[in-house]
């Protein structure tokens, strides 16, 4: 891996550490899924601000970048993919940005706190009680008058950790060269601003260590929701195995006693796996094939469904047989639930198929044994045939009701409002709560 723009040695390491493991080049330590792989991000990405040297916010902005290019850069492209682990996860995208965002938000907060107006001196009373060891008869003692034209920076606590100096130092600096008031305040900011940039690492690594235990508690944070979304002897119907939606459907089943259908999901019938935690658990699960999902919709009273990614237009990418489920649902006025953390809203789009994403699985995986014969035994011209296995269902915002995230509830009016001569604005409003616009493109 070149790691452009990334010169320390140390940081280097760490990056290339986790892009071969996003390589799924090492099978005993590779990072399987979205959550996994965000909480890896925001790790590695606490290990480059620990370490990193820099005197500007621009500077750090630009390591951090950098990193999240090389992660992108590590994962699969898409097309056909070599086992159902091998596609693109959105999440090292978004936690790059989520955590540029708060880079910017702690060092802008940082900036403005602690910069000193010069607008209000220190009076002589308050310069001498700010000293070390000053006593009564010194504090009586005036202190000589200071020149109008020049500004000498206040003896205060805060301002000796600005200027780097030691408090018992305050009445041997040096004054030189006076300037006028303009120049000598802009020179003492500057100076600000080169020591803000190191003192506000401790803030930064907080506030990233703050979006490490929200990922580690998004399920917990998502399910929180569940027992005012499902009701006493409803049928909810759900496909694949998504954990956030397990947790939900768990936490739920604390305070109602309700169905849930769960379609097989062919090929990968994932399905089959939340079927029998459900059913360990105690919840009434039936498990049924895909082909059943659109003749049981007319008795089901709400979909839940997990998402791979939120696209900036409210459309999800979620597994195969989503699509189906969602579409059913739209023709039966059943409503459509999504639960997703909020990591997994992206500013991207669907820009390569109009039903599905650009992460295809194995094409054995839906042909299955003995797919090279008909039922007459002859062999079959496979170059006269396409098979195609998406991974990803692509779901238009126009079938999904809401989007339940381990921080807000949002309902398809929100992306609706945004509409302008039949077009979505680029970043919706959940995105623009997220994310920075110029973060948008890494």
């Amino acid at each position: 891996m070149s790691s452009s723009g990334i010169k320390d040695k140390t940081i280097r390491k760490y990056v290339e550490g986790l892009a071969a493991r996003l390589r799924r080049r090492q099978a005993l330590s590779q990072v399987v899924g979205s959550h996994a792989t965000a909480i890896e991000t925001v790790k590695l990405l606490r290990q480059v601000v620990s370490a990193a040297k820099f005197t500007s916010l621009d500077q750090l902005v630009q390591l951090v970048r950098a990193v999240g290019r090389e992660l992108v850069a590590a994962q699969p492209k898409g097309g056909q993919a070599r086992d159902s682990y091998d596609r693109r996860e959105y999440s090292v995208g978004n936690t790059v940005r989520k955590v540029l965002r708060l880079i910017r938000e702690e060092y802008n907060a940082a900036l403005a706190t602690a910069t000193i107006s010069p607008s209000h001196p220190s009076t002589p009373s308050m310069r001498t009680a700010a000293l070390p060891g000053a006593t009564s008869s010194s504090s009586s003692s005036p202190l000589p008058p200071q020149s109008s034209s020049t500004f000498n920076p206040p003896t205060s606590l805060s301002s000796f950790v600005l200027l780097g100096l030691p408090r018992s130092n305050a009445e041997h600096v040096e004054q030189p060269h006076p300037q006028p008031l303009s120049r000598q305040t802009s020179s003492f900011l500057e100076v600000s601003d080169d020591f803000k940039a190191v003192s506000v690492k401790p803030a930064l690594i907080g506030a990233i260590e703050e979006v490490i235990d929200d990922l580690e508690t998004v399920y917990e944070n998502v399910a929180k929701n569940a027992r005012d979304h499902i009701h006493s002897d409803e049928i909810i119907l759900t496909i694949g195995h998504s954990n956030t939606v397990e947790a939900f459907l768990k936490s739920a089943a604390h305070y109602r006693k309700f169905t849930v259908i769960v379609a097989e999901t062919a090929p990968s019938f994932s399905g089959r796996e939340l079927a029998e935690s459900l059913s360990a658990d105690g919840i009434t699960t039936v498990l049924v094939p895909d082909s059943c999902i659109f003749a049981l919709m007319s008795r089901v009273n709400k979909v839940i469904l997990g998402a791979h990614a939120v696209l900036a237009n409210g459309g999800v990418f979620a597994i195969a047989g989503t699509l189906l489920a969602a579409s059913a649902a739209k023709a039966h006025a059943t409503p459509v639930v999504i639960c997703t953390g909020q990591y997994k809203f992206t500013p991207l789009w669907n820009l390569y198929h109009e039903f599905a994403a650009v992460d295809f699985g194995d094409p054995n995986e839906v042909l299955g044994s003995g797919w090279d014969a008909d039922v007459s035994g002859d062999a079959i011209d496979m170059d006269q045939v396409d098979v195609v296995n998406p991974y990803f269902d692509y779901v238009k915002p126009e079938l999904v009701d809401v989007l339940i995230t381990n921080d807000k509830i949002v309902t398809v009016e929100i992306f609706h409002r945004l509409m302008f001569i039949g077009k979505l604005v680029p970043h919706s409003v959940h995105l623009k709560e997220t994310y920075d616009d110029e973060d948008v493109d890494l």
